[in-house]
């Protein structure tokens, strides 16, 4: 099971980042904490002090465009904040 699939790279994370030592993964909807704190310290060779999980669920979405209104869903999906132990960081650019 591919627990990690991508880090989220934005303003407001890369700020928390800075201030905080915390950093976010999108994760498998099905990844207990144990499991995640484990791929983040087998992956990244850090330690891991804090979790906090969330599960954002599915939206519907509608666009108008020239040929009419499309309607769709975006996928739900699971977040993880990892705080590391003081210190220590991740590189995502040379990593």
């Amino acid at each position: 099971m591919d627990i990690i699939k991508k880090p989220i790279l934005t303003e407001k994370m890369l700020d928390q980042t800075d201030k905080f030592n915390r950093y976010g993964f999108i994760v498998d909807k099905k990844a207990t904490k144990p499991q995640i704190k484990k791929a983040i310290e087998d992956l990244y060779g850090v330690k891991v002090v804090a979790i906090r999980t969330m599960i954002y669920p599915a939206k519907k979405k509608m666009k108008f465009t020239k040929r009419g209104i499309l309607r769709g869903t975006e996928g739900a999906y699971k977040k993880a904040i990892v705080e590391l132990a003081e210190g220590q960081n991740i590189d995502f650019y040379n990593h």
